[in-house]
């Protein structure tokens, strides 16, 4: 049974041209939201600092189209990924719309450059309160696009299977997990299993049944995001000769189990070390050396840093134009 949906967002905007002044608890709370934005920036650039000098090396010896072609289809990707997750937010109340959708996910993504990747999830809940929504919207919204994506990559991971198997036999309980995973992704066991976590979380659960439509537009956006990922490590290793397109084919696979196993390593920020761990794992199976999957994998971890920061500059500047833009009668 299904309960009529209520939302925070709902209620009229109010009338009066002229905005209540804060409170002393409303501009405490800014700045704290300001301090968290600031000192995940620092993380994020000290992440890129910190590489910067092997990165500019590797990319030395690249044509500088791959290089910029590279960085293109990683800010792609990063659109399509948000865009999925807002395809969720929508769904969860009133549509907030991709620019605003864009500053909350991408702004609160850089959370992740701090150890332990949940202050990505916090900082996107404390972004969205800001723009008039619950946090419990928000956290939901990212949960199911988490579960979703997962199951996503296992399924493009496949791609890599042979160089996965060769350099980790152990590898192999990953894909027992797929047809698991892709039963999961029904929208009735996904809506329960979603509210299970939430009731867990002491949280309400959801207040409708999510849809085929939610769930596939989110697996699509998902898979679309893993395929750039690869184009993007693709144009980096091919510049010194990887396979063409068998070497495509396994860097779209290594990306995707790449980036969920280090979604998974929670602890270190941005999942730094096992990422590069297994890109090099499939790169050096794809006919590279291993100081040339090394350096690849260590460029693409500072070009993530840089789409990342670039994407959530322009959303931030996006939403913040959209804001100061007069109101229409």
């Amino acid at each position: 049974m299904t309960t009529v949906r209520t939302s925070e967002e709902d209620s009229p905007a109010p009338s009066e041209p002229k905005k209540p002044a804060k409170s002393t608890k409303a501009k405490i709370l800014d700045a704290v939201r300001w301090l968290a934005i600031l000192l995940v920036v620092a993380f994020a650039a000290k992440a890129l600092t910190d590489n910067w000098t092997e990165f500019w090396h590797t990319l030395s010896d690249v044509a500088w189209q791959s290089s910029v072609l590279s960085l293109v289809a990683l800010i792609l990707a990063i659109m399509v990924s948000t865009w999925g997750w807002q395809v969720l937010v929508d769904d969860l109340g009133k549509p907030i719309g991709y620019i605003r959708g864009a500053q909350i996910c991408l702004v609160g993504s850089l959370g992740k450059y701090v150890p332990g990747s949940v202050w990505a999830y916090l900082l996107q809940m404390e972004l969205g309160r800001k723009a008039g929504l619950a946090r419990a919207r928000i956290f939901t919204g990212s949960l199911i696009q988490l579960g979703v994506g997962v199951v996503s990559a296992l399924v493009v991971s496949l791609l890599a299977a042979p160089a996965v198997f060769s350099n980790s036999p152990r590898a192999m309980w990953l894909f027992v997990l797929i047809p698991v995973g892709l039963a999961l992704l029904h929208p009735r066991v996904l809506t329960w299993g979603t509210s299970l976590v939430l009731r867990l979380l002491r949280r309400p659960p959801l207040e409708r049944p999510l849809t085929w439509g939610v769930v596939l537009k989110t697996f699509g956006a998902s898979t679309l995001a893993w395929v750039l990922q690869g184009v993007h490590l693709w144009l980096l290793a091919n510049s010194v000769g990887a396979p063409g397109f068998s070497g495509f084919v396994l860097c779209v696979g290594a990306m995707a189990v790449a980036m969920t196993v280090g979604t998974f390593a929670f602890i270190l920020p941005s999942g730094i070390g096992v990422r590069e761990v297994a890109q090099v794992a499939v790169l050096t199976a794809s006919g590279l050396t291993v100081g040339q999957a090394t350096a690849f994998a260590v460029a693409s971890r500072v070009m993530f840093t840089v789409a990342d920061l670039l994407t959530a500059g322009f959303a931030a500047g996006a939403a913040w134009a959209t804001d100061r833009r007069p109101a229409t009668a």
